[in-house]
């Protein structure tokens, strides 16, 4: 880097009020970018093997990738914001679930039908006093009811086939999370008592901005 690269650098995280060499790779980054790759090649596989027998291809891939987009929402920092996000996912994919199953059961895909859904979950949410879910419950009617338009004879199926799919996704991230962050918790445990045993023969250790902020990571 040159003398000008690093003053400009400097003017950014002045300017800006970040600093660039704060951004870096830390173990439990990798640790839980490969627990989520884990969880959602988990998820895939076992909600593609079990729709399979049961549905065509492309209702098996579409259950495979909304499985999966549950696992990507449940994840979070702590295991406890990855419960509270699986419990709000379940709630706003229940009441989408029940505006379109009873509105396919009855009346065919409309532009105007799935209008009135979207309007009636925001609505109900409201009513509720869930307004943060009301994006998600949006989101999943509209998955809903357009793939009901793409598969007419079997439109009154898709509710319940997207409520199967969240349901498996919601419980495998959730599980996946709680797994990964206790192993992580072990290995940081472990790895904190070599330290203590290396300060023990003369060695030191001082502690990053990184480990004090993991303590409020895993919970």
């Amino acid at each position: 880097m040159t003398v000008n690269d690093a003053s400009q650098t400097t003017r950014d995280a002045d300017q800006n009020g970040w600093d660039p060499s704060s951004y870096k790779l830390t173990a439990w980054a990798a640790a839980y970018s490969l627990n989520l790759a884990v969880a959602c090649f988990i998820t895939y596989w076992i909600i593609t093997r079990l729709l399979s027998g049961f549905v065509d291809q492309a209702s098996d891939f579409l259950g495979g990738m909304w499985a999966v987009v549950a696992v990507v929402f449940v994840f979070r920092d702590t295991r406890e914001q990855a419960l509270r996000a699986g419990r709000d996912r379940l709630f706003a994919t229940c009441v989408s679930f029940a505006l379109c199953q009873l509105y396919l059961l009855i009346f065919p895909f409309t532009p105007l039908g799935m209008a009135v859904l979207l309007g009636l979950g925001a609505l109900v949410m409201a009513a509720l006093h869930r307004r943060g879910d009301i994006v998600t419950t949006g989101i999943t009617t509209t998955v809903v009811m357009v793939v009901a338009a793409m598969n007419p004879e079997t439109a009154w199926q898709q509710p319940l086939l997207r409520l199967v799919d969240t349901l498996f996704g919601i419980a495998i991230g959730v599980v996946c999370k709680w797994v990964g962050s206790y192993l992580f918790s072990l290995a940081e445990h472990d790895l904190g008592g070599a330290e203590v045993g290396a300060a023990q023969i003369g060695l030191s250790y001082s502690p990053t901005r990184f480990d004090t902020e993991r303590k409020g990571e895993i919970k």
